[in-house]
């Protein structure tokens, strides 16, 4: 963060702020530990910070310190309308376009509240009057990190603050495999452990949590594996009769598509959901080397993100969807063949 964005954030909490903090539609480890993470920060400066949501998110993050107090707004709509309209500033974490806010959109447009994004995904939009955006990081959490260091606050650093860092940071790198992982990041990293994130607790209440239903689930996906050795590229699918008799719960599919990605030979994968109450196509797609998902996303599929991971969206049928996927993949045939 450079010191013209550090002095006018500095400018925005000379004085105590009704703050709300807000993440993506959707939202994952990133923007759970990211929001509440911040939130907490702030809070301990003497602002009030509310955390608000979209929808609801998995499980399997709901043991976070704080997150009973988070603000859903599909299921608070009022609560959340008149948090966001009491508000002097909103933090928007882990997204860049406020359409990514779901059902919260207009209300956000509509307030009167200064904007602050802090955000690691390409091309944002200019609704925020400070933008922190860097896509070299790994994550919104370790930006925030950077946020606070650059506040010269870290030691307002505590047990709850460096356990939301740690497991965006943690969730959002696949483990620390991703190519985002920096020297940097495992400094940050160290850094959260010494100020007291207990990682492989973190770690277990994260990945050994699986349900018998979800890892039945996974096995179905794996059964619906395609792979394309002339695109180097596979596929899975999952069709809403499978997800309910499964018993689908929100997260249950999370990471299903790197396991297309970890074959031999596979620089491309994508995962098509079907989602019968949002009458849409889910897709997450992940790359390895140059091959950019965040283009395909944004070309193909009303969505977008990084190089090596993106989601998006098909209004199609599930089987029209995948035809499509295939009727396109000539177009790119150079890149996936030749991407390092």
């Amino acid at each position: 963060m450079n010191t013209e964005i550090t002095e006018q954030v500095k400018k925005l909490l000379a004085s105590p702020q009704k703050i709300v903090v807000v993440g993506h539609k959707n939202p994952d480890g990133d923007a759970i530990g990211s929001c509440l993470g911040l939130s907490f920060f702030l809070n301990r400066l003497g602002h009030k910070a509310d955390v608000i949501m979209p929808n609801d998110f998995p499980e399997f993050l709901k043991w976070l310190p704080g997150c009973d107090d988070i603000i859903i707004h599909d299921k608070d709509t009022d609560k959340s309308i008149e948090t966001i309209n009491n508000a002097n500033l909103i933090f928007t974490l882990d997204f860049n376009a406020l359409n990514r806010a779901g059902n919260m959109e207009q209300f956000l447009e509509d307030c009167d509240a200064k904007f602050v994004m802090i955000d690691h995904h390409q091309e944002p939009d200019d609704y925020a009057i400070i933008t922190y955006s860097d896509v070299s990081m790994s994550s919104t959490c370790e930006m925030v990190y950077h946020f606070i260091d650059a506040m010269d606050e870290l030691g307002a650093l505590c047990l709850e603050v460096s356990t939301h860092l740690y497991t965006g940071i943690m969730t959002d790198t696949g483990s620390f495999r991703f190519p985002s992982t920096t020297a940097k990041t495992h400094r940050v990293i160290a850094h959260l452990i010494e100020v007291g994130a207990n990682n492989s607790q973190i770690h277990e209440n994260i990945y050994d949590v699986n349900s018998p239903d979800r890892m039945k689930l996974l096995g179905v996906a794996l059964n619906n594996l395609n792979i394309m050795p002339e695109y180097n590229t596979a596929y899975i699918t999952l069709s809403q009769k499978e997800l309910d008799k499964h018993n689908f719960k929100k997260g249950d599919t999370e990471g299903f598509v790197n396991y297309a990605l970890s074959i031999k030979g596979v620089k491309f994968a994508i995962i098509f959901i079907e989602n019968k109450q949002d009458n849409i196509i889910k897709m997450s797609l992940r790359s390895k080397g140059d091959f950019s998902v965040n283009t395909l996303a944004r070309e193909h599929y009303n969505g977008g993100g990084h190089t090596n991971a993106a989601g998006g969206r098909s209004t199609l049928s599930l089987s029209k969807t995948i035809s499509e996927f295939i009727s396109i993949l000539p177009k790119y045939k150079n890149d996936l063949t030749d991407a390092s």
